[in-house]
């Protein structure tokens, strides 16, 4: 009788053990809902930050754009050292204490143990054309958002580095050492967020995009082959996607992330790509915020504020 070698019954063995935990890790991510952890939860015993609304009345990069726009001030910021600094567009996804993110909740928390530097968060907001409208949010959907965020181009960072950045700089003292500022986004704002860093990684350096659409809408689907063409840029990128996320015309939102991942180890950037079983929302994104948070600014220490 024929008797397969002990380490070929062994490798079978771990193949099939390791097959066992891939489709039981599935079912339990695909039937479980994500659940927030402690670090996305208000904590009585930490200081927390102030969060105030304003709005920017028009734009000279965005003619006839109005938009609003939420400050996150850390209440260890003290103006004795210049804070760090973080955009988030789309920012009334971000400023919610209850929402899928929880900006203030996460930051506070994490500011408190030390495990990201004391940090001023920018929580903006698309143009809108004509008169705001009553509530922040996407009813109505702001109309210059597509071009803002999707449009392959400095256009956005030049915004933010001349219209939005030099208001607040009159009241609060901001790092500018580029390792010390970061952007974040969602869908369109993730591929806002990387172009910012692509384009002036003298002014930010570290990019967390959720859902981004690196695909054919405004030229998106262009970034890999630009990365690999292009000679490495010192930014570090987290990438988050689900694998139900969007199939359509414009492209396929997993396949593009990969992309981009697989573009950017090309060049061996300080980059991740983290998947999970969500559609086009920010349900993991939120979930994994304080780990993505972590990851992105390990190292701050070290930096020179």
């Amino acid at each position: 009788m024929f008797r397969p070698p002990s380490n070929l019954l062994h490798s079978i063995a771990r193949s099939l053990f390791s097959c066992w935990l891939v489709a039981t890790a599935i079912h339990l991510t695909a039937d479980e809902p994500y659940r927030h952890g402690p670090d996305s939860l208000p904590n009585a015993a930490v200081p927390k930050g102030k969060v105030t609304d304003h709005v920017l009345e028009d734009s000279k990069v965005f003619p006839g754009t109005k938009r609003r726009y939420s400050l996150y001030v850390p209440a260890q910021y003290d103006g004795s050292t210049p804070a760090a600094l973080m955009v988030f567009q789309d920012g009334h996804a971000f400023v919610g204490d209850k929402g899928d993110f929880r900006v203030r909740v996460v930051f506070d928390n994490l500011i408190d143990k030390g495990e990201i530097p004391v940090t001023i968060a920018v929580m903006i907001d698309p143009g809108h054309k004509g008169e705001l409208p009553d509530k922040r949010g996407w009813k109505p959907t702001p109309a210059n958002r597509s071009v803002e965020y999707d449009s392959v181009n400095d256009d956005y960072a030049e915004f933010l580095l001349k219209e939005v950045l030099p208001p607040i700089n009159k009241n609060y003292k901001i790092s500018k050492n580029p390792e010390l500022r970061a952007v974040c986004g969602n869908s369109s704002g993730g591929i806002c967020a990387f172009s910012v860093a692509w384009h002036r990684p003298d002014s930010f350096r570290k990019v967390l995009s959720h859902i981004g659409s690196f695909v054919d809408i405004r030229g998106g689907h262009n970034y890999p082959p630009m990365i690999r063409k292009t000679e490495k840029k010192p930014i570090r990128v987290f990438l988050q996607d689900g694998e139900n996320d969007l199939d359509n015309r414009f492209g396929n939102w997993p396949l593009a992330n990969r992309q981009m991942a697989q573009a950017l180890s090309y060049h061996d950037y300080d980059y991740k790509l983290v998947f999970g079983t969500e559609g086009h929302n920010g349900k993991h994104g939120g979930v994994i915020f304080p780990d993505s948070l972590r990851w992105l600014w390990r190292g701050w220490q070290e930096q020179t504020p």
